[in-house]
């Protein structure tokens, strides 16, 4: 998360809790049970539905593209609003147009499960298209590249990634300290990984990989009074404190490389600390899909033991830095290298996302190992999760409300992910998933201006009328979720 984030409220300390039942969730209040069924009779036929959220998901990317990006530079503005026809000043972040990429790559592999269904209508008009406009935002996501040295945990080298905030030349962005973050090239290699995967262009593959090596060059590699390593990868180079939001992204495409290599006699380089003396500084050539695997069995570990708090949801970040904040040194042989902070305390709120994260990792690494404890893990954080998150009601009569303060709109669209990509671990997923489905039909059908929806989808526009608008990001979160939902209806049932 880059620095001008705002950090949500917290809240409402009056919960709501799910209890599960073979067939149905049953949302509890001090007042009253009510219960909605994973077969819900308002969501329609699946094929039926499943075109009308990718129509939607597509119509809601090619109404923010056309109201706030540049046709020529592909410049994103933060906000439009559709009453006043006006779009913002403030650029968006390199965060805020990656989720432009994730809407297309789940729109185009909507479009292709919608075909092989045996329906090419959509996949006709509109695949190739979709494509070229990936192509597109690639290219012009280097406005945000930038290159550094960086002093790591194990060496110095120069890299060249995406800083925050976008600049007039491709190239040029400063992402030096604290103007570069983990998680904004986590999230860009999960997508160019998928597009990998959807089109076959290895240009996505390489700069995924080149991305990985970057994000692991984070990953601490100090070694504690037992000799093992301290773990865990800071928000961003110039922070010490560790996020569940730079870390959670990561499994998921660690394990999709280690699928893309496991069958391979590749190598790749491995660096760590000796732990004879623990200060030597070794690499050795280790297999490529076993590293990638190792990595994110590692990554998961951490957070887990560090994030999981006694809701059995996920923590914000590791904090309570000892003695302070500041980015510690140490020289080795002559040479400076990064020290470790010791980090005492699992603060700050539990996000939907940190959760969705691990929901999506922990089904990925069941798929790639199938431990039970992984199976087991989901299931009890799909549930948990959905007790924390939803509540029955609370704005509409038999409509689940999510958290929306903040930018919890697209955290609850990485919730969602993770529900629709474990949804075999745990079958009340497809009830949560119907949840999701309802409202945003609710929000779009009532309060769809000008193609645009308001942040709230229960309750529609309010200040937002009077203000700077909507978030162009939670524009591509809603499309997400549609095209996801999408997937869903024909994974189930062609």
């Amino acid at each position: 998360m880059p620095l001008n984030r705002i950090v949500p409220t917290a809240l409402s300390a009056a919960l709501v809790c799910a209890t599960m039942a073979s067939t149905t969730v049953f949302s509890c209040s001090e007042n009253a049970v009510q219960k909605i069924d994973v077969v819900d009779p308002d969501i329609g036929q699946p094929l039926q539905v499943a075109k009308q959220n990718l129509e939607r998901a597509i119509s809601l990317v090619d109404v923010t593209m056309g109201k706030q990006f540049d046709p020529q530079t592909f410049e994103m503005r933060r906000f439009y609003n559709p009453f006043t026809k006006s779009k913002s000043e403030e650029r968006a972040s390199v965060w805020m147009y990656t989720a432009g990429i994730e809407a297309v790559n789940a729109i185009i592999a909507g479009l292709k499960k919608a075909k092989d269904a045996g329906d090419p209508q959509l996949h006709d008009l509109h695949f190739q298209r979709y494509v070229k406009l990936l192509d597109d935002l690639y290219a012009n996501a280097d406005y945000y590249l930038g290159t550094f040295e960086l002093v790591s945990f194990t060496q110095t080298k120069e890299w060249s990634v995406y800083a925050v905030d976008r600049v007039n030349t491709k190239g040029q962005a400063n992402v030096t300290g604290v103007l570069n973050v983990y998680d904004d090239q986590m999230w860009l290699i999960r997508e160019l990984l998928e597009s990998y995967k959807l089109t076959g262009n290895d240009a996505y593959r390489q700069k995924a990989e080149y991305l990985t090596d970057y994000v692991l060059d984070g990953w601490d590699t100090t070694l504690d009074e037992q000799g093992q390593e301290n773990g865990g990868i800071p928000w961003g180079p110039g922070y010490t404190t560790k996020h569940a939001c730079s870390n959670g992204p990561l499994i998921t495409p660690l394990v999709w490389l280690h699928e893309l290599y496991r069958d391979k006699s590749e190598q790749i380089a491995k660096h760590y600390i000796d732990a004879s003396d623990k200060k030597t500084r070794l690499t050795k050539m280790v297999d490529k899909g076993a590293y990638y695997l190792d990595y994110a069995k590692k990554v998961y570990a951490w957070q887990k033991d560090h994030l999981l708090n006694s809701e059995g949801v996920y923590s914000d970040m590791m904090g309570g830095c000892v003695p302070n904040c500041d980015l510690q040194y140490e020289n080795i042989a002559g040479v400076r290298y990064r020290a470790n902070t010791p980090l005492r305390d699992a603060v700050g709120e539990a996000f939907t996302y940190n959760s969705g994260t691990m929901l999506s990792g922990g089904a990925d690494l069941y798929r790639a190992t199938q431990e039970e404890s992984y199976a087991s893990d989901v299931k009890n954080l799909s549930q948990k999760s959905f007790a924390k998150f939803a509540s029955l009601g609370q704005d509409v009569p038999q409509h689940f409300t999510f958290g929306t303060d903040g930018f919890k709109n697209w955290f609850n669209g990485i919730l969602l992910r993770g529900y629709q990509e474990s949804t075999a671990l745990n079958e009340q997923n497809n009830a949560y998933l119907n949840a999701f489905q309802k409202n945003l039909d609710y929000g779009f059908e009532r309060f769809n201006e000008d193609g645009y929806l308001p942040t709230n989808l229960l309750k529609g526009w309010q200040d937002e009328r009077n203000g700077q608008g909507v978030e162009g990001m939670f524009m591509f979160t809603y499309a997400a979720q549609y095209a996801l939902l999408g997937q869903h209806q024909l994974d189930i049932n062609f």
